[in-house]
């Protein structure tokens, strides 16, 4: 049986459990969340969109 997850939900799940394990504090995910939507605005996102596909679509063939 083949699960499909969006890279957001798989990326939120982790963050929840670093955040809830105290190996990441609020401060320290705040400010990488920060970066990630400033980062999305730039000419870098479609470069980083396309590396992802391209990772889920190896990881996918797996």
């Amino acid at each position: 049986m083949a699960l499909n997850i969006s890279a957001a939900v798989l990326l939120g799940i982790i963050v929840a459990v670093l955040l809830r394990g105290g190996h990441v504090r609020f401060g320290s995910m705040l400010a990488c969340s920060l970066f990630g939507f400033t980062l999305a605005a730039t000419g870098l996102a479609p470069i980083i969109n396309s590396g992802l596909a391209s990772l889920a679509g190896l990881v996918a063939s797996l």
